[in-house]
């Protein structure tokens, strides 16, 4: 957890205003979605005056953008946490893995459709005009799907949720402000709906644009324009929310980079196995990860750097999993399998990260009229899912306890 400590004129404290709070998350595929909806159900029972619903704003991107429309339509992190993690067969609101899955035939059948004139082309560029092999095989290449999947039909259901009593798909009847940022793959432009001017876009469709991540989903045509994931213009896209003066902005962030050199040796819910000493050794699938993750997170470290120094009257928090989690880091972007069991891993890791920085965290807060709730934060009975667990042995607790302390204090003293 990551925030700025710094006096602020401008805060609501000192204004004597009711605080003008937002929320930012990012994206990071199903896996992303699944962390932040266990971390803001923590967030939720451990912070006094923090109502997730009734926020000044929120801005999402890609599966960031599921989570923040479902919650400025006043659907509670346990409510997505039902509908998405749960998915009880009772349950009005829920939300399938299969909708993710979906082939985009489409997208298939145009490609397809397109091959016998491709191989004529490619055929005249390499008999005739002489060309290359490769430049032949590139004209080939056109006939590949720009995406496996379909957001389609995730996009329907969402409409539907959407679309029940108290609720809204159109962005101008929503009473707090929702931005959903997608990119345009022709300019590499952010395309920020919600704002004025692309307000008239379906909140659903909105967010099938913002996660059409390239190669995986087909791009999402709106208005004439060729859109694609909103991550690929920036992780976070918060100054949309800055720019309206807000006093406070919660930022989180599912992706970071792996520690492999501090993690702890333990088994991991992913695999059940000891944790990959050197990340080399997992293959070609743990350093790609490894390295999207990097570029991610270094992109977001300017970028909250930049927030910074352009807001420097808006506190800014920003929550993202420990660098030394390997149960986030070797689960699977896309594993819905083990979803109810890394919802609650997020939850619990959430819970101890604000132990361990609760004097430093509770100063902050309290310029902005929040507080933490030690009651329900030392309560380690609870749990996001499932029955309450027991504390562990006694040893146990008083290191981690003691942990939590040290951890505290130095955070505090920094």
């Amino acid at each position: 957890m990551k925030r700025s400590n710094a006096p602020r004129t401008g805060s609501a404290e000192i204004r004597g205003a009711r605080p003008k709070i937002g929320l930012a998350l990012a994206g990071g595929g199903p896996l992303g979605a699944i962390y932040e909806i266990g971390a803001l159900c923590a967030l939720d029972e451990a912070l006094r005056g923090l109502a997730l619903t009734r926020l000044a704003g929120y801005v999402g991107v890609s599966a960031g953008g599921f989570v923040a429309a479902g919650l400025a339509n006043g659907m509670t992190p346990r409510e997505l946490c039902a509908a998405f993690i749960e998915n009880e067969a009772d349950n009005a609101d829920l939300f399938s893995p299969s909708l993710l899955m979906q082939p985009a035939w489409s997208e298939y059948f145009k490609r397809a459709a397109s091959l016998p004139s491709l191989s004529a082309q490619a055929a005249y560029q390499y008999f005739v005009k002489r060309r290359s092999r490769m430049a032949a095989f590139e004209r080939l290449g056109r006939a590949l799907p720009a995406g496996l999947f379909s957001g389609r039909a995730m996009q329907q259901r969402l409409a539907r949720i959407f679309s029940e009593p108290g609720r809204s798909d159109d962005f101008r009847q929503l009473q707090r402000k929702l931005v959903l940022v997608a990119t345009d793959l022709d300019t590499g432009q952010a395309v920020p709906f919600g704002q004025p001017g692309l307000d008239d876009v379906p909140i659903s469709l909105a967010v099938q644009a913002s996660a059409a991540l390239p190669g995986l989903y087909a791009p999402v045509e709106i208005g004439g324009r060729t859109l694609v994931d909103g991550a690929l213009k920036k992780t976070l896209h918060a100054s949309v929310l800055l720019d309206e003066g807000l006093d406070l902005l919660i930022c989180l962030n599912p992706l970071v980079p792996f520690d492999a050199t501090h993690a702890p040796r333990r088994k991991v819910l992913a695999s059940n196995e000891e944790r990959i000493p050197r990340l080399v050794d997992g293959g070609l699938p743990v350093v790609l990860s490894q390295t999207f993750r990097s570029l991610i997170h270094s992109r977001l470290e300017l970028g909250m750097k930049g927030y910074a120094e352009s807001h420097p009257a808006t506190d800014i928090v920003l929550l993202e999993p420990d660098h030394r989690d390997a149960e986030l880091f070797l689960a699977s972007v896309f594993s819905w399998s083990q979803r109810r069991a890394l919802a609650e891993h997020a939850y619990q890791r959430t819970r101890q990260m604000l132990r361990s920085q609760r004097t430093s965290l509770g100063e902050t807060l309290a310029r902005h009229g929040l507080s933490i709730d030690h009651t329900a934060l030392d309560d380690e009975s609870r749990r996001l899912l499932g029955k309450p667990r027991r504390g562990g042995p006694r040893t146990a607790r008083a290191l981690r306890k003691l942990e939590e302390t040290l951890a505290d204090l130095e955070s505090a003293l920094r």
